[in-house]
């Protein structure tokens, strides 16, 4: 009898599911996850997200999902051409639905991404992962991105030689253009004086 009683008590017995197997599902859609801050920020994300039928701006999208920093940049990205849906350009306050697929270019990589859910407060990087599905391509490996303008430990100070070669490296993959004009009164020495002793 005892026996019996525990099993009721645990839920482990046969008549029917215990307490942790109901909560796990909570609804169409819900996802288990192990770690319950986790769980408690979804629920608080979809309180808080677009109610069934309701469309989000897709420049808030981005932000909320942290595709990009802040609201602004996402803004900027949309007026720019940088933001397309379903292949379209689109402007900051386009309608967002779910089932939408997002394509963002930004910091010289492409995100392809399809939308799950619709969020507009941002949330954690748990969270918002599970608020879309990430088709990018694999974002090239750091070996081919080659840093510009390193030098080697110990190489020393670098000759004029050396220094017109990076800064001709840089002007070439700046958009500001020539790296020699740094103001409008031309390069400066170190010490603020140009030239007089």
């Amino acid at each position: 009898m005892a026996s019996e009683r525990d099993e009721d008590r645990d839920g482990a017995g046969t008549h029917g599911p215990g307490p942790a197997e109901v909560t796990g599902a909570a609804g169409p859609g819900a996802e288990r996850t192990a770690d319950p801050k986790v769980a408690a920020a979804i629920a608080a994300a979809e309180a808080a997200g677009a109610q069934h039928g309701e469309t989000v701006r897709v420049d808030s999208w981005i932000w909320a999902v942290r595709l990009v920093k802040t609201r602004s940049v996402g803004a900027t990205a949309c007026r720019g051409g940088h933001v397309r849906v379903n292949g379209e350009r689109v402007k900051p306050a386009y309608a967002l639905r779910v089932g939408d697929e997002v394509r963002l270019r930004h910091e010289g990589r492409e995100r392809v991404v399809v939308v799950k859910r619709l969020i507009r407060k941002r949330v954690g990087a748990p969270v918002a992962v599970q608020c879309y599905v990430d088709n990018s391509p694999p974002p090239p490996p750091r070996e081919a991105v080659a840093p510009l303008g390193v030098r080697d430990r110990g190489a020393g100070r670098p000759t004029k030689r050396d220094r017109r070669e990076l800064e001709r490296l840089r002007a070439l993959n700046s958009l500001s253009g020539p790296a020699g004009q740094s103001g409008p009164t031309g390069p400066r020495s170190p010490k603020g004086n140009s030239g007089a002793h």
